[in-house]
């Protein structure tokens, strides 16, 4: 009998884990030019957001705080071509960023159970694929761990905490006396559709029996607008090692939960019409292993508000401290601390401080246990994702490890390709394009000035983009001729947005749609060393935050019109400027095949089946 295939391939950057952080730090990677592979467990992108568990994406508190980047791109995406919100179109898009970005190959099904050292250094890791029965041998210069669970943590020298610290160690208040290895436990969420007509539920016999309010103080808050996070346990356990046994308690108990808030609840009456839509098989985890980066954030740094030079990315959610015990817990399940909206975090907390060639990004970063409280949400995590990404494509240009992007001029670079790519750092200024200044910029709308003061959103006490109305133009003229790379610009995507997949369906249609205030259709034209105008390039369907338009032409001036909008009077735009350097133009989807083309592909191909594996090995008389 053969065994399985192998199959031993090169990278420059590999990325383990494709939830949110680790699909944003491939897609960022490949995109500033690193062959890269996101090697992921499971058949769909985006963990804990993805449809297997169905947690909705929270970040920062406030106004104009919302995360943006890759994130906002994708959520933007999904809007438009998912307005009613399912999660299996909602797969889709995350699916279609990754396989349809060039430079990036998508391993998913893929379980990394091996990793190999050359020194210090991680040299490639193991990887065996389900779906194919292969083995992959994957050699890269740099790895970016998303895993959540830190893999490879658990497969090189690379240090990594577990539990929480005692208070006296980095002066946490809200940390135990003592430290201990209890973490946060692991959710399986619930998702509810209310129907025209009463909805009986009989629960399976094995389900966990709840009688009464006092079976879960502090935790039933009606069926509509709740996803039933609290449906936690697994703190007390080793979140790694005993995730089957959690995961089979979290069943009886869900199960119990539905029937308990059917059968016996005092606001039963409530849920008469609601049915059980959705319960998940696979639990959200909260915490596990965090490793041990060049630096540790601690609860008294988000409390000071990260003030990092080597800020890449920001926090703002509460510092959201589960009780380890869960649903046992008769008492509130969360505390939420409070934590400054936003805060930063350092690149030092995302750089191995024993394998230099190791990246970390998303719940698994070098914080103590209470600033993971806070860092841990998915819109943290996808800026961070982002970051690492990023950085590990900067250090390549560079010529540079990881470890060297944490001062100087590296660290700048670092910063401003994050902030060029629509990243916020709060507290930093986007470097704007030397071309743009050299210009006489004069627009049919106002606040002109705005579009070059390098703040790329409104903040609570300053606005920061040019308004018109549609068919008002933004133009740049230059006393000789220039030729402009490509010209970048940055939309109004309203930060007040949730954009987030829901948690029930209520009986009228829980849909959604892209922002109004985003620019729908525009042109920009050129005007040459003649006088002549024409028009360079035109989107009829813009619905991406961040836009860049190719130019590559010589011209005298160029003037953006803008057409249309999802439906504000308004046009609101933060930044319009050329540039000399042709950014990384964002990969719009390709278009699909016509079934004849897939027709004459597969009538193209040979597909006979090999004489290989089990079957063949029978046909030839093998065991």
């Amino acid at each position: 009998m053969t065994g399985p295939r192998a199959l031993v391939r090169e990278f420059d950057v590999i990325v383990v884990g494709g939830g949110m952080a680790g699909l944003c730090a491939a897609i960022a990677s490949a995109r500033r030019g690193m062959r890269t592979a996101l090697v992921h467990d499971r058949p769909v992108l985006g963990g804990n957001a993805s449809s297997e568990v169905r947690m909705w994406i929270c970040g920062a508190h406030g106004p104009h705080n919302k995360e943006t980047g890759i994130l906002e791109e994708v959520q933007l995406e999904n809007l438009r071509y998912n307005p009613g919100l399912h999660y299996s179109i909602w797969d889709a898009t995350l699916w279609a960023k990754a396989h349809f970005q060039p430079g990036l190959t998508l391993f998913l099904n893929a379980t990394c159970h091996a990793a190999e050292m050359a020194g210090d250094r991680i040299e490639s890791i193991g990887v065996w694929q389900l779906t194919t029965q292969r083995k992959l041998t994957l050699h890269a210069r740099t790895f970016i761990d998303c895993s959540g669970d830190s893999i490879l943590a658990a497969l090189t020298p690379a240090q990594f905490r577990v539990g929480r610290e005692a208070r006296e160690e980095f002066g946490e208040d809200i940390e135990p006396e003592r430290a201990d290895r209890k973490t946060m436990g692991s959710s399986l969420l619930i998702q509810l559709r209310r129907t025209a007509e009463p909805q009986p539920f009989t629960p399976p016999p094995w389900a966990c029996r709840f009688e009464s309010p006092e079976d879960l103080p502090q935790r039933v808050r009606g069926v509509t607008a709740d996803n039933f996070w609290w449906l936690e346990v697994g703190g007390l356990q080793d979140t790694i090692g005993d995730a089957e046994e959690i995961r089979d308690t979290l069943m009886q108990i869900g199960y119990g939960v539905w029937d308990y808030l059917k059968n016996r609840a005092p606001e039963r009456e409530k849920a008469e019409n609601w049915a059980l839509e959705w319960m998940g098989s696979l639990p959200g985890k909260r915490e596990s292993r965090r490793y041990r980066g060049l630096y540790t954030l601690t609860q008294n740094d988000i409390r000071d508000g990260g003030q990092f030079d080597d800020i890449i990315a920001y926090g703002g959610w509460s510092m959201d401290d589960h009780h380890p015990a869960g649903i046992f817990y008769p008492g509130a399940p969360t505390i939420f601390h409070a934590a400054p909206s936003p805060y930063g975090i350092p690149y030092r907390s995302l750089v191995s401080a024993d394998v230099p060639n190791l990246l970390f990004a998303g719940r698994n970063i070098s914080v103590t246990h209470a600033a993971l409280s806070s860092t841990r949400v998915m819109a943290t995590c996808a800026l961070l994702g982002q970051a690492a990404g990023t950085a590990a494509a900067v250090a390549a240009h560079l010529g540079a490890a990881p470890a060297d992007l944490t001062e100087g001029e590296a660290l700048r670079l670092l910063q401003n390709a994050l902030m060029e790519d629509d990243c916020w750092l709060p507290g930093h200024l986007r470097r704007t394009s030397e071309m743009a200044r050299a210009a006489t910029l004069s627009t049919t709308g106002a606040y002109a000035d705005r579009l070059l003061d390098g703040v790329d959103r409104d903040r609570p006490d300053s606005l920061h983009a040019w308004e018109g109305a549609c068919r008002d133009s933004i133009t740049f003229r230059w006393p000789v001729p220039v030729r402009p790379a490509s010209l970048r610009i940055v939309f109004d995507s309203n930060l007040c947005h949730e954009k987030r997949m829901p948690c029930s369906y209520p009986h009228r249609s829980d849909r959604s749609a892209v922002p109004g205030s985003m620019v729908r259709s525009f042109r920009v034209e050129a005007e040459d060393s003649t006088g002549r105008w024409r028009t360079l390039f035109r989107e009829p369907d813009q619905f991406a935050r961040l836009a860049r338009v190719p130019i590559q032409a010589e011209v005298t001036a160029l003037r953006f019109v803008a057409e249309s909008t999802w439906g504000d009077e308004t046009v609101r735009i933060f930044a319009l400027e050329p540039l000399h350097t042709a950014e990384p133009v964002l990969p719009r989807l390709p278009q699909g095949p016509t079934f004849r083309q897939l027709q004459s592909a597969i009538d193209a191909a040979d597909l006979a089946p090999p004489e290989s594996g089990l079957e063949g090995d029978r046909r030839r008389g093998g065991a």
